[in-house]
């Protein structure tokens, strides 16, 4: 029976050996496009949000680990851009609500990895380190609050998401919140009065980001690219000396 133990144990230990040698390895970086809505519910009634577009300041680093041409992993770090946009019903009243977040993704992949063709799903831990809130009449800007650190936010927040990834690196990705935006415990006090804005107020954001090169490995890009500056610059020289 000890033998028998032992003989499994190698056998398991060979296999995965074969298979981390087997594992691609690289690193990947990327900006995103966000394009953000949110469901809102105030004091029990529901509230529509608009969009709110998000080109900067959204960036990732990506650790890929493509066990098979068909299946993979990555985990990585983010900073994301992330808020929504609302109308006060009734009024011409708008407020707009967004933090930065240090992400920490982790997911896996599933398709053709190498030709960049594949589905991608995963799960995200968040760190709000910055808010702000405008806050609009009649389309005139009349106030604004920047805090780092803000109690009005929750100190993390958690999503997840699914995309697909395309040949020459085009990607779509749709990501929900499952934690509302606000923390509902935040006080605050007004002419001596102490309240909670946000404890009857859920907003969970959700978007559909694009992006480029989500998934490209940095150094095989960065060869590439050299590669076909080489080849320009044979073809230009070239053409000038037969022009010649």
């Amino acid at each position: 029976m000890k033998s028998f133990t032992t003989l499994v144990v190698l056998a398991l230990t060979l296999c995965c050996a074969n298979t981390y040698a087997q594992t691609k390895t690289y690193h990947s970086t990327s900006g995103e496009m966000i394009f953000s809505f949110a469901t809102i519910q105030k004091g029990g009634n529901q509230i529509n949000s608009n969009l709110r577009w998000s080109p900067v300041f959204n960036f990732q680093g990506l650790n890929n680990y493509d066990f098979t041409q068909h299946f993979g992993f990555f985990h990585g770090l983010a900073i994301r851009n992330v808020g929504f946009i609302y109308e006060i019903p009734g009024t011409d009243t708008l407020k707009k609500h967004r933090t930065y977040n240090l992400g920490i993704p982790v997911g896996f992949k599933l398709g053709k990895l190498e030709n960049g063709t594949f589905l991608y799903g995963g799960y995200e831990f968040e760190l709000p380190f910055h808010y702000k809130e405008k806050l609009f009449i009649n389309d005139e800007k009349e106030d604004v609050s920047s805090v780092w650190f803000s109690n009005r936010v929750n100190w993390y927040t958690q999503s997840v998401f699914v995309g697909i990834n395309f040949p020459r690196g085009f990607n779509v990705k749709f990501k929900y919140y499952l934690d509302s935006f606000f923390n509902k415990n935040a006080t605050e006090t007004i002419n001596g009065v102490q309240s909670k804005p946000f404890a009857n107020f859920d907003a969970h954001v959700f978007y559909i980001a694009i992006d480029w090169n989500v998934f490209k490995d940095v150094k095989e890009y960065g060869r590439k690219k050299r590669k076909q500056q080489q080849t320009d610059e044979k073809s230009y020289s070239y053409n000038l000396s037969n022009n010649r």
